[in-house]
């Protein structure tokens, strides 16, 4: 178990490593910067206060397991597909957006449901299907 750790703990600073040489590359790497730390501050001023919010109201609501996995990997899709969602009118360029992002979107949502509502069908058949202790 402790090579294991040790073993990640290397990849992860061996992919560091990459980034920070990507960094070389960039024209402005302060801008870089400033995303990112736009990025960390978004995420712990905003996202991450609302999904625990979320969180605590759903399990105070009786919902719990499967639902609440749901709804945090559809938050997250939506979060990641936010900015093509968003972005004002058609590219110039057909080739940088090429797919329905929007359709793509609401077909992984549905995905998402789907196997949530076949998850929690299997998990009541098989509490029905259980005898009495």
């Amino acid at each position: 178990m402790k090579a294991i750790r040790v073993l990640v703990g290397v990849a992860g600073v061996a992919l560091m490593g990459v980034g920070a040489s990507l960094l070389t590359d960039v024209g402005d790497p302060m801008g870089v910067l400033v995303w990112l730390g736009g990025a960390v501050v978004l995420h712990d001023a905003l996202i991450a206060p609302l999904v625990l919010l979320v969180g605590l109201v759903l399990v105070r609501g009786g919902v719990r397991g499967p639902v609440r996995g749901a709804l945090l990997v559809a938050g997250a899709l939506t979060m990641v597909a936010l900015p093509v969602l968003l972005r004002p009118g058609r590219p110039a360029n057909s080739s940088v957006l090429p797919l329905d992002y929007s359709r793509n979107w609401l077909i992984a949502l549905v995905a998402v449901t789907t196997v949530t509502a076949l998850v929690l069908a299997a998990r009541r058949f098989a509490h029905r299907r259980r005898p009495p202790s």
